[in-house]
Order: structure tokens, then sequence, then C-alpha cells
């Protein structure tokens, strides 16, 4: 791991961080990310990827799930208390192009901002000790939710969305985008309820990262 690290305080940073990678690499991989922003950063670095499944990068079939298998890997750690974020050699490996990367920072740059402006360090014993417990297993049932909504066009930036703000939440310590973020994960799980269970063809429908016959 480098030194060259940066601990973001805000989605701004997270974006402004990308931009820089993507202006002095070929390529972007989640390694370089690490490198970025420190193996310390669990936060930061699943906002990247799930505020990644909201740009252009995100429509790429096959790209939200392996996002979110990331996110679940992270979250993991998180949970069970582990102090430093691991990924296997293939997913740290795995890249996107620069131009591809900078293509979708410049469309974050808005709704980075939006999302900043809802941090105002409010409840803030919603936002750290256990809570932080708690925020980390509901971002492992939001993305396990993506998979089955890739199959409809930008379903899974529901749970992304909920994913990005609570852990803008965990970052400057915000209950009260914490309780947001809590509420938007429960209408992203309700609305796959629908989804799964509502239709003539519920039956025939799989689960997150279940293998087809």
């Amino acid at each position: 791991m480098t030194d060259n690290t940066k601990d973001p305080q805000s989605i701004t940073d997270v974006v402004e961080g990308l931009s820089e990678l993507a202006e002095t690499e070929n390529e972007v991989s989640l390694g370089d990310v690490l490198d970025k922003f420190g193996d310390r950063s669990f936060a930061p670095v699943m906002m990247i990827l799930a505020l990644l499944e909201l740009t252009p990068v995100g429509v790429i079939p096959g790209v939200p799930s392996i996002l979110a298998l990331c996110i679940i890997l992270i979250a993991v750690q998180l949970l069970i208390g582990r102090e430093h974020i691991w990924v296997p050699d293939w997913i740290e490996s795995r890249s996107v192009t620069s131009r591809k990367l900078e293509k979708s920072t410049d469309k974050l740059g808005g709704p980075a901002e939006t999302l900043d402006n809802l941090a105002k360090g409010r409840l803030q014993f919603l936002a750290e000790g256990p809570a932080l417990q708690v925020a980390a297993a509901i971002i492992i049932l939001l993305a396990l939710a993506v998979p089955p909504l890739e199959l409809l066009p930008w379903a899974s930036a529901g749970p992304m969305i909920a994913n990005a703000i609570i852990c803008l939440a965990m970052m400057v310590r915000d209950g009260l985008a914490m309780l947001l973020a809590w509420v938007l994960a429960a209408a992203a799980m309700v609305g796959l309820g629908f989804y799964y269970f509502g239709s003539e063809g519920a039956g025939e429908r799989y689960l997150p990262f279940e293998m087809r016959a």
C-alpha cells in the first residue's frame, strides 16, 4: 500500500479522488482505489462501488452484480470488525478505462453535491459504534438485491443509492442521513418483494447469485 492516501470527508472528495486517478492512469483498478484512499476506508470504497453503478459503467451487463459482490465482501469485513480491507487478487485487478471513469465522475458531480448537502453531522449516535454494524448488515442486504434487479433497466439503482447514502452517513457521522438511507433501503426491499413475488412468473425468478439451470 502506498503512502499517497487521502481521507475523504464527503462524496465530492471521493469523486475528485477518482478524477485524479482517471487523469494519471490509463486504467483504474480497485487496487488503485485502495491505494488512493487507504485500505481502512471501508465507507468511501463501498460508496465508490455504489456510485459507479449509477453511471454509464453500471449499464454494462454483469457490472452491477460484480459491484454488488465487491460491496458485500467489504461490508462483511466491516461487520466482523476487520481493520483493513482485503479483496482477492482477481477482484483487486478488475479495472475500467480512464475514459469511462472520467465520464462517470463528470456525471457524478451534481449528485455528489446534493448528497453532501444531506449530511450535517446530526444524531451522531445512529452513525457510530454498534450502529455501524447495523449499517453494514443493511448494506449487505441491499447489495444482495442488486443481481435480480439488474434484469430491469436502472432498477438496481435504488439499492445502490441507499448504500451510497449509508456510506456518506458513516463517513460524516450523520445519523439523520443514516435514517433516510434506512427508509430508502426498506423501500428498495419492498420493491424487490413485489418484483419477485408479485407477478405470474414469480416462481421462475431466481435469487441473488443463484445460477440458472
